[in-house]
């Protein structure tokens, strides 16, 4: 049996969350250089081949030579789904911690952080189900099957949005394969390894809701809608997770002639915005989560402190 003082031997698993356009990065970086780490992607649209610009992918010449996991490993008409991601991401930090290493988890996936890190199982699937609430969904809008979610489970359909049809699918397909509330299976505020450290940016909303626009206007300048059409070659729209991505989404409608230019602009700058809101409002609720100032400049030092305190023996 390993002893807690053994455990606490062992390299931290280190996840640094926050909105986007907060600084995860960056910090990430620093943390990974600072620990003799390697960096793991913990955001459900960078696994995918081509999806950089409008991902905010970090290119490889920026990445000081540590090594990444979990970018790139997944063609755009491929589907990804967050057991999937825990299982990739599991083996990864298995694997690096084997040689000595930290993992440094990265990404905005709120999700897919906390499946990752805490206990959480995942329910069977039923091709014929799903297929059969995907036809209600097409029929009837995400809004409607939103409303009958809030009646067979009120505290599922209080953390799915009302756009998010993916996950209310999910969300009945679990109630009627399972007989029991989806939100049974989210989840638990208890990690699956003890030396795990989550590190927060705290970024003031105006500030955060700002760059979130820069941002998008970098992607834009960038080449965002050249990236979307090169992907629709490579199965954009036939990918079931990648299509539904910001950013890629609204740029989709726009070559489909439904929005202009400036106008899906706009609406990625909202949508962004709202998952970010989102997002806090997921890490909110974890007491775990150690926070730093976005713009401290002792921030890694605070952090490898926190990290430190964990993993003392």
């Amino acid at each position: 049996m390993v002893t807690a003082a053994e455990r606490r031997a062992q390299p931290a698993v280190v996840a640094v969350v926050g909105p986007t356009a907060s600084g995860k990065t960056g910090l990430s970086l620093d943390l990974a250089e600072a620990l003799g780490g390697e960096v793991v992607n913990t955001d459900a649209m960078q696994v995918y081949r081509g999806m950089d610009v409008g991902t905010a992918k970090l290119p490889p010449a920026e990445r000081r030579g540590i090594p990444h996991h979990l970018l790139d490993t997944h063609e755009v008409r491929d589907p990804a789904t967050v057991a999937q991601f825990q299982g990739w991401a599991r083996d990864a930090i298995a694997e690096i911690r084997g040689r000595g290493r930290s993992p440094v988890l990265v990404g905005g996936s709120a999700l897919y952080t906390r499946a990752i890190l805490d206990h959480f199982d995942f329910p069977g699937t039923d091709a014929a189900l799903r297929e059969a609430w995907e036809a209600e969904l097409a029929e009837r809008g995400s809004h409607a099957l939103h409303a009958l979610l809030a009646e067979r489970d009120p505290a599922a359909a209080e953390r799915i949005v009302p756009d998010n049809g993916r996950r209310i699918v999910r969300a009945l397909e679990v109630i009627e394969l399972t007989g029991r509330p989806f939100s049974a299976s989210l989840p638990r505020q208890e990690y699956v390894d003890p030396t795990t450290v989550q590190v927060g940016i705290e970024i003031d909303r105006a500030v955060l809701d700002e760059r979130i626009e820069l941002r998008v206007d970098r992607m834009f300048d960038e080449g965002l809608v050249a990236e979307v059409e090169r992907l629709v070659g490579a199965g954009l729209r036939e990918g079931r997770t990648a299509s539904r991505a910001i950013g890629y989404r609204e740029v989709l409608a726009h070559l489909d002639g439904e929005m202009t230019l400036a106008q899906a602009r706009d609406r990625i700058v909202v949508a962004t915005r709202q998952f970010s809101r989102r997002q806090m409002a997921w890490w909110r609720k974890d007491p775990r989560i150690h926070w730093v100032a976005h713009d401290d400049p002792h921030r890694i030092d605070r952090a490898l402190s926190v990290v430190g305190e964990r993993v003392a023996p």
